[in-house]
């Protein structure tokens, strides 16, 4: 694969990928196979692709597409309730143009911000084999060459995603600190390549086990959102009670 000279370019090779012969038949099972809330739609159930402008400066780095959100929708962190946590969110700090995510055609739009993974099509058990993100690294690579113009910080959801985005990051050529850093919420690193550097910031993941019982609230994934963007140099709305949501 040579380099990509368009973001649309990369995604239309993307989606027809089929390296992975596992993720394969699992992400077309569960589009045959469906929901029950979900019967009546067409799942998307192929790779997908990172979503936000092209000219990011900031990256919120997930782990997979969810098997009845993304790979149902075609659309990172659509359609479930992870995602839901995620947009409303993004949009109170003023980074994404509505505060829910439904479908691929429902007209959001989000400001500075690009969302990907290091694996692009729904594993079983939301859980990817390192092969399998070795496989996908190329199609990250790609997307960062792509965004390395603009971009400046990285959020990474989730202990799993630190772990494997900084896996990533140092397969692909960045210098990460040694002994690696460790993941805690609102945990920062700087990683570099040649001339470039990124900041990468850790929050707890968006999944309904942490939402739901409190460990992370919108406060707190609010202010690992606000510090990202403040340092890649994007406006944010402040916290409605006026906290430093630095």
């Amino acid at each position: 694969m040579g380099a990509y000279r368009t973001m649309a370019a990369l995604d239309s090779d993307l989606i027809d990928c089929r390296a992975c012969p596992r993720l394969v038949e699992w992400r077309e099972q569960v589009a045959r196979e469906k929901r029950a809330a979900f019967a009546d739609q067409t799942y998307w159930g192929r790779p997908v692709p990172g979503f936000g402008p092209v000219d990011a400066r900031v990256l919120i780095l997930g782990l997979a597409p969810a098997a009845h959100g993304a790979n149902r929708t075609g659309r990172m962190f659509t359609g479930d309730q992870s995602g839901d946590v995620l947009f409303r969110t993004l949009h109170e700090v003023g980074l994404a143009s509505r505060p829910t995510a439904d479908s691929a055609d429902d007209g959001m739009r989000l400001f500075g911000v690009r969302m990907t993974a290091p694996v692009h099509c729904a594993p079983p058990q939301n859980k990817p084999t390192i092969a399998e993100r070795d496989r996908c690294a190329r199609w990250l690579d790609a997307e960062l060459a792509l965004l390395a113009p603009t971009l400046r910080s990285v959020v990474v959801l989730g202990a799993f995603g630190w772990q494997a985005g900084l896996r990533a990051f140092g397969d692909l050529g960045w210098i990460v600190e040694r002994p690696k850093p460790k993941f805690g919420h609102g945990a920062r690193t700087v990683i570099r390549r040649d001339e470039a550097e990124l900041a990468v910031f850790g929050s707890y993941h968006v999944s309904q086990h942490n939402t739901f019982t409190g460990r992370l609230t919108p406060e707190m994934l609010a202010d690992v959102l606000r510090a990202a963007a403040a340092h890649a140099g994007l406006a944010t709305k402040p916290p409605r009670d006026g906290r430093d949501g630095g």
